[in-house]
């Protein structure tokens, strides 16, 4: 297994639910573009729904840690 993807910031989301995690998400990504996020999600349907909103918002998901609720994010360059 290679080394963690470096994360230049972390936000523990809680078990906050896929609508308010992604709102308040995309505003984090938006003041860092291209730089990574390390999220941790508690909601069980994180690791499917943030799959999700990465594809349609072309925000790239570096790595996943299910086991410890963990989300590795890189911010799109461009958020105009």
């Amino acid at each position: 297994m290679g080394e963690r993807v470096e994360a230049r910031d972390e936000w523990h989301a809680g078990d906050m639910g896929c609508g308010e995690l992604v709102m308040v998400l995309r505003r984090k990504l938006r003041d860092m573009p291209g730089e990574v996020l390390k999220v941790i999600a508690l909601d069980p349907a994180a690791p499917i729904d943030l799959a999700a909103w990465c594809r349609m918002t072309n925000n790239e998901l570096l790595e996943v840690d299910v086991a410890n609720h963990s989300y590795w994010i890189r911010s799109r360059t461009n958020w105009s």
